[in-house]
């Protein structure tokens, strides 16, 4: 049988094991009406924005359907239209799981204890991660088998890129103007614990979670997951035909399989990050062992498993360096909460100082990966073996992402199980058990954004070299001026979108700041228990905000690469692209792990370090922390899919630039 169609099948059986979990998770028991009630609220909050956010992308959806119907060809547009779907359908049944599964893990800590409640939560994070891969290889499998042309389906992975920057920036607009207000108002302000139902910005937090940290967490890595799928079958029809599709289709299926067993393995009462670490591990070794023997069966030696190996070891190393720079347990998050001390200052100094050194790690062991993925690959004597090998590297590291979701997505239901807890005034040792289960999510979710910096940065790479092989470019020639000026442009297409990501949350927080004072001031017995802030109002302010702050960074990713291309030339764009890859990953890198050690630093002290809450370590940490939200939740990892966009739409319009680019040259 057909290697595509064996994909497809096993594509079909991820989502009948994502319904399998879905229906775990509705079985289980919701507990009091009170908390059914705040569970209501989560729920409603979460998909009326998702709701509306995919209204609102329907015309520029249209939009981009019809030009790339008349500009390029009515099957790319139809592909596009596909992988845009797609991505809508995987983010909405994720989060509409996942806003289920969190009353239900909180009722599990309370009835049942730990290990029940890891199950849940797991299970809810389960169903977005094979979502996820199981839409993505089926619609790359079948529409490949349909047109037999990888330039046909570049359509769908610009689908699929166009709804995760929206989902992604939205989501981090959103979930971070929700945060920010609550904290400020609510803990530093008003003194009240944090997911206190006095709070009126509370359920707007636990909403944002979901949209930021579920939703779209999963349409980055759907984005990154489709990307190098497609990189593969590019490179690997000009490799080695039919076995060099067949060899990067079968590792991402098999890696589903794996992911799909390792889930059996998530089991633990007393320590949740070893049941969690387990299946990660379970599942990257089943992949390693039989994508070794599949490049025996295809290839005849094992020369195309080794970058398969690199890419697995990379994403890994890269995990472990994030958590070493975002997690309380080590140095670089006790230097700053030590620095907090003294004040808001030296706190912003260090969280600073530790985001820029943490780059260096990362971007020493990527290095080390492209190289030895096309080395090892057969580069050295036949150039397209080598950049196959880095295509390769790329599905290697992503063949473990419905696992790899499982885990992320876990993160924001144990927080939100731990909100609900707090909200119902449950027993103690029920918000011992959450806050150990969302204590672990902090740990997954930085080393979630890790994964994705480094899937995003290798399959941007993989793409811009399959861009050089459609434009029929033999490399970018550095002295040229078109391409410098294409360099510059694409390094300063990160800060530019950073920048407007960033001063979208001041705006969309400075609005909910103010309705939070409102309520506090004008609703009397607030403070008192005695009557109930106006949830929905904030509910809606975080959404409309979000909506609106995250067009225009948005348009910047697909206007920009098309306006370089038709004015200065493929090797201007080809510039562009290279500029905005490494700086693009330089401040993804940065952004990310400062944000996440500002905020385990602020943890850390109001665990009880340096004087714990109250003092003035604590209120620099809580200004850390609300520097570094949008840093990691909004700017950090939008940028993964911006560099991946850019390079993506310029392989979707690489024919209209070779014909009609450079027209002022």
């Amino acid at each position: 049988m057909n290697i595509l169609i064996i994909a497809a099948i096993v594509g079909v059986l991820a989502l009948v094991f994502a319904l399998y979990k879905a229906s775990f998770v509705g079985k289980q028991d919701e507990g009091s009406d009170r908390m059914k009630e705040i569970a209501g609220h989560i729920h409603d909050g979460a998909m009326a924005f998702l709701k509306r956010e995919y209204r609102s992308l329907i015309i520029f959806v249209v939009a981009l359907f019809i030009i790339l119907g008349i500009g390029i060809s009515f099957k790319t547009a139809v592909c596009f239209l596909i992988g845009a779907l797609f991505s809508v359908c995987a983010g909405y049944i994720g989060m509409n799981v996942a806003t289920k599964a969190n009353v239900r893990t909180a009722n599990a800590a309370y009835q049942h204890g730990m290990g029940k409640a890891l199950d849940i939560a797991f299970s809810g994070g389960a169903v977005m991660g094979l979502c996820v891969v199981g839409l993505g290889i089926i619609g790359i499998s079948i529409l490949y088998y349909i047109f037999q042309d990888a330039n046909i389906i570049t359509g769908f992975s610009l689908g699929a890129s166009s709804i995760a920057l929206f989902a992604r920036v939205g989501g981090g607009i959103y979930t971070k103007a929700a945060d920010v207000g609550a904290d400020l108002v609510g803990k530093v302000e008003a003194g009240i614990p944090e997911d206190d139902p006095r709070n009126p910005a509370v359920i707007a937090d636990n909403v944002g979670d979901n949209v930021g940290d579920v939703a779209g967490m999963g349409a980055d890595l759907f984005e990154s997951y489709v990307g190098a799928l497609l990189s593969v079958i590019t490179l690997g029809v000009v490799s080695h035909a039919e076995a060099g599709v067949s060899y990067g289709i079968g590792i991402a299926a098999v890696g589903i399989l794996a992911s799909v067993v390792s889930m059996f393995f998530v089991r633990g009462d007393k320590n949740p990050q070893k049941a969690l670490n387990m299946g990660t591990y379970i599942a990257s070794i089943i992949t390693i062992i039989v994508s070794a023997i599949l490049a025996n069966h295809f290839f005849g030696d094992l020369k195309f498993f080794i970058p398969v190996i690199v890419g697995v070891c990379v994403g890994l190393i890269i995990s472990k360096i994030t958590e070493y720079y975002t997690a309380d347990q080590y140095k670089p998050v006790r230097h700053i909460a030590k620095e907090s001390v003294t004040g808001d200052s030296t706190n912003i100094i260090a969280g600073l100082s530790v985001g820029m050194m943490s780059t260096v790690g990362p971007i020493i062991v990527l290095a080390i990966g492209i190289i030895l993925a096309y080395n090892l690959s057969g580069g050295t004597t036949e150039a397209i073996d080598g950049l196959y090998g880095i295509s390769l590297a790329a599905v290697g590291m992503l063949a473990t992402t419905a696992s790899t979701i499982a885990v992320d997505a876990y993160g924001p239901i144990a927080d939100n199980a731990g909100g609900i807890a707090e909200m119902c005034e449950l027993p103690e040792e029920v918000r011992e058990i959450t806050d150990s289960l969302d204590s672990v999510g902090n740990t997954t979710a930085a080393i979630g954004k890790g994964f994705a910096i480094g899937s995003a940065a290798l399959t941007a790479l993989s793409l811009f070299v399959s861009y050089i092989q459609t434009t029929g470019l033999t490399g970018i020639d550095i002295s040229k001026p078109a391409v410098i000026a294409g360099t510059f442009i694409g390094g300063m297409l990160p800060f530019a979108f950073s920048a407007l990501t960033m001063s979208a949350v001041g705006n969309a927080a400075g609005a909910m700041i103010d309705e939070v004072r409102r309520q506090f001031k004008e609703i009397p017995g607030i403070m008192e228990g005695k009557a109930a802030p106006e949830y929905a109002k904030c509910v809606d302010i975080s959404t409309g905000a979000a909506l609106k702050e995250m067009i225009v960074p948005g348009m910047i990713a697909v206007i920009v690469p098309i306006l370089v291309g038709v004015l200065i030339g493929t090797e201007a764009l080809g510039g562009l692209q290279a500029g905005a890859l490494i700086t693009g990953v330089l401040m993804a890198i940065f952004m990310s792990n400062a944000g996440g050690a500002w905020d385990n630093a602020k943890k850390y002290i109001e665990g009880g370090a340096h004087g714990g809450k109250g003092t003035v370590a604590h209120k620099a940490a809580v200004t850390g922390d609300t520097v570094g939200d949008p840093f990691k939740d909004t700017s950090g990892p939008s940028l993964n899919i911006l560099i991946k966009l850019i390079t993506v739409v310029s392989l979707v319009f690489a024919p209209l630039f070779i014909h009609f680019g450079g027209i002022l040259l």
